[in-house]
């Protein structure tokens, strides 16, 4: 089952757990079945189906943007990464 990395500003909506484990084929399947889990999270993530702008989100380092998005394939031992942008000055 991949691995989910939560940043720390967005621990409170899952329990204040820095991972967490979801099923799915894909990064977008995989982001659902989080959001079933923690439905909270998931409006932080996410403007109806699509990111928000401002989260990034990576499969073993890399930017799903410049992968298949949210079609990006996901496989047991993959380590995903929520990065939610920090903006500031």
């Amino acid at each position: 089952m991949p691995i989910i990395r939560i940043p720390t500003p967005l621990r409170p909506h899952t329990g204040g757990n820095d991972t967490v484990e979801a099923q799915g084929a894909t990064v977008g399947a995989l982001l659902a079945d989080l959001g079933k889990q923690y439905p909270a999270l998931h409006e932080r993530i996410f403007d109806g189906t699509d990111l928000r702008r401002f989260v990034n989100v990576y499969v073993n380092n890399e930017d799903i943007r410049y992968l298949e998005d949210l079609e990006t394939v996901v496989a047991d031992k993959d380590e995903v990464s929520i990065i939610p942008a920090v903006a500031g000055g």
